[in-house]
């Protein structure tokens, strides 16, 4: 998957989600669930695009660790929701599986981008000797 259908499917995602509350019925408990998963169901497209217009390999990494979090901060606000029987287990099961297959992806792409800037210092530490230099 590239940047370009990561950030649509990100994006999808939140989409998705603000479908499917703006179809549940009005209460306090489930108002205040929905709210804290709008936030973070949106947040993560938001952060993703910002990440990829990180001005350094530290400043992508910050930002991707942040999506990583909202995504799983999705799952929670979800997991919530059907703990709590708020919802049919059965109308979030989808969102459930792409907001954790979400967090798996960011994960793993903030874990590629660590090691690539380990890498990336230690062939910087290495010093030529002066006595190699022309």
């Amino acid at each position: 998957m590239d940047k370009i259908e990561l950030k649509r499917r990100s994006q999808r995602f939140g989409v998705d989600v603000i479908k499917f509350i703006e179809k549940l019925p009005n209460g306090r408990s489930l108002n205040a669930l929905c709210n804290q998963l709008i936030r973070s169901s949106t947040s993560v497209g938001a952060n993703y695009r910002s990440a990829c217009r990180g001005k350094s390999t530290a400043d992508f990494i910050n930002k991707i660790i942040i999506v990583e979090e909202e995504a799983d901060e999705c799952v929670y606000w979800l997991e919530l929701m059907e703990m709590a029987e708020l919802v049919n287990p059965k109308n979030i099961a989808l969102l459930k599986k792409e907001a954790n297959e979400l967090t798996a992806i960011f994960t793993a792409i903030g874990k590629t981008a660590k090691l690539n800037q380990k890498i990336k210092n230690k062939k910087s530490e290495i010093e030529i000797p002066k006595s190699e230099i022309k």
